[in-house]
């Protein structure tokens, strides 16, 4: 890519992503990014182009390759309307640290600022949730803009990087030649690790009696799994994980004791209380993590690893803020770790998972009366998929239930999105997660009510004869609103009720096999099918309208006032 040869703009910006490595890409023409897709016409068997029912689709599924791979995705857009129907995709991936490169088509030059057809100030509307963004004005800009946002998504701390691309210079002739982008004087992703930050951490951990490691989706993103959990086996230290974090540890690790937060699990939230030392790392400590700050670990010294300056102290105070990439802080911290016997610390997670199953989980899955619970269907997905299985969720009920009850033996197996919780977000997510990991089962865990915001996605599975596998779970409400107005709202369930069509015939219509189940006894069954069925299938799960996720610690409160029944 270094011999130079004249090209237009727009085989320049083609050129430039193949030699990113880039081999598929999601988008939806348009007329400001016709002279793009022209040129992509020739450059069919080597740059797998999807094309997506809407823009937010294609932002989506570029979301769920990057999170699935671990590689930058790629979307691209007209000017105007489509560039701004990526925005809600673009703050998702900037909050939930996923690398992506954005193209937006925009008017000529000449035409910037005359309110021209189709002209949007898109720059300026993602700069806030951008890592970086540049609007190409001449053609000559195009293989240093591509390699900077190339550089810029994938290192340090991933994020999406907007590349606004004027209509003349798609058009325009430019000598062509490619160098990728290692280097930017003002901009540091990676910092230098201290050795004095190390050892005090170490020493730190040796000398607490009960320890709890927080594992974020930093850990994934920096490729230390390995590490974090050979941190814990070193010191006898309990792992819990983040919504984020989830599947960066197998559940079946004697050290996992479940998941964080709000909707977690009782052992991780009250060890979380009683610990005298948290380990946390790549997580920032959101409001779903914490609850009330005031009250969050009363008890605990804190070591928060992170490669943001901007998360260290920002919502937790901390006694030692290490800046460092995760994996290569956990590496460093594993020579000095000492094994300590935890007996009495580790019981307290086996009588929290047993007082959990008492009061909740026996409760879910072995209800009084009629219908399926959300609890039931996700056991009987994991039963089916042995844990092997890419799951992706919308938001709401579903992906609560898909955190809870879901089974992981691999990392990069749960993806979800996390801080900006979009609904809509599931199916073009697992179309990405599909195509970029075509090897594994996805399976998507979708509501009623995100499943209808990108409804029209399964054409673009038929187009692409995806092997998508995928379960609504259809209890007729938006049903995480209806559960806050059923406990604070003294059930007043103002515009959540909701009268549906029938799923099966519309999955039908794009030619994808689908099947509806209601009865109990026949769910273990209906999803063996779904797993056991070549190709894309799709399933309706009737399930019980007005069930609740828990255990739940009410917003605002306490991680010690969980709540596990109405």
């Amino acid at each position: 890519m270094s011999n130079p040869h004249k090209v237009k703009g727009a085989e320049a910006l083609l050129l430039s992503l193949l030699a990113e490595g880039t081999d598929t890409l999601f988008g939806y023409p348009g007329g400001a990014i016709i002279p793009v897709y022209d040129h992509l016409y020739g450059y069919t068997d080597r740059l797998h182009h999807i094309l997506t029912r809407h823009e937010q689709g294609a932002v989506h599924a570029a979301q769920g390759y990057a999170r699935a791979t671990g590689r930058v995705g790629v979307c691209m857009a007209t000017s105007g309307p489509g560039a701004t129907n990526l925005v809600t995709g673009i703050a998702d991936a900037m909050i939930d640290s996923t690398p992506l490169v954005c193209i937006t088509a925009q008017v000529a030059a000449a035409a910037l600022g005359s309110d021209a057809f189709q002209e949007a100030d898109i720059i300026s509307m993602t700069m806030p949730v951008t890592k970086w963004n540049f609007q190409i004005t001449r053609a000559e800009e195009i293989p240093g803009a591509i390699a900077k946002a190339f550089y810029i998504a994938r290192s340090g701390r991933p994020g999406p990087v907007v590349i606004d691309f004027t209509k003349n210079a798609q058009n325009e002739d430019m000598v062509f030649s490619y160098t990728p982008c290692d280097y930017l004087r003002s901009y540091q992703p990676t910092p230098p690790l201290q050795a004095a930050d190390i050892t005090q951490a170490v020493e730190m951990v040796n000398a607490a009696e009960k320890p709890l490691l927080l594992v974020g989706q930093g850990v994934k993103l920096s490729g230390g799994e390995r590490a974090v959990i050979a941190l814990a086996e070193k010191g006898g230290i309990p792992m819990a994980e983040t919504l984020m974090g989830i599947s960066a540890v197998p559940n079946a690790h004697p050290l996992f004791v479940g998941n964080l937060g709000m909707h977690g699990n009782l052992a991780a939230n009250e060890m979380t209380q009683q610990s005298d030392l948290i380990v946390a790392v790549g997580m920032r400590f959101s409001d779903r993590v914490t609850g009330d700050v005031k009250s969050y670990a009363p008890h605990a010294r804190i070591i928060h690893i992170d490669i943001d300056p901007a998360e260290l102290n920002k919502n937790i105070p901390v006694a030692l803020a290490v800046h460092a990439d995760a994996k290569e802080a956990l590496e460093a911290m594993l020579p000095g770790i000492r094994y300590k016997e935890r007996t009495q610390w580790l019981a307290l997670a086996t009588a929290k998972r047993r007082e959990e199953d008492d009061t909740v989980v026996r409760h879910d899955m072995h209800p009084r009366g009629d219908g399926i619970t959300m609890c039931q269907a996700v056991s009987a997905l994991a039963d089916a998929e042995h844990g092997d299985a890419v799951i992706v969720t919308d938001v709401g009920q579903n992906q609560m239930f898909g955190a809870r009850y879901s089974r992981f033996n691999s990392t990069r197996s749960f993806i979800t999105s996390g801080g900006l919780g979009t609904m809509g977000f599931g199916l073009p997510a697992a179309i990405g997660a599909k195509l970029g990991m075509p090897g594994r089962e996805v399976v998507a865990i979708l509501g009623d009510g995100g499943f209808q915001m990108t409804i029209q996605e399964l054409g673009t599975i038929k187009q692409e004869q995806l092997g998508l596998k995928i379960v609504v779970l259809n209890n007729s409400y938006l049903g995480m609103v209806r559960q806050w107005q059923q406990l604070f709202h003294d059930r007043r369930y103002s515009f959540t009720p909701m009268d549906n069509p029938d799923f099966t015939m519309i999955a039908s219509a794009y030619g994808i096999p689908a099947d509806r189940v209601s009865d109990p006894a026949e769910l273990p069954g209906a999803m063996r099918k779904l797993a056991d069925t070549p190709g894309p299938y799709f399933l309706e799960v009737v399930v019980r309208p007005e069930e609740n996720v828990f255990p739940m610690v009410p917003a605002g409160e306490s991680l010690s006032n969980v709540m596990c029944k109405e």
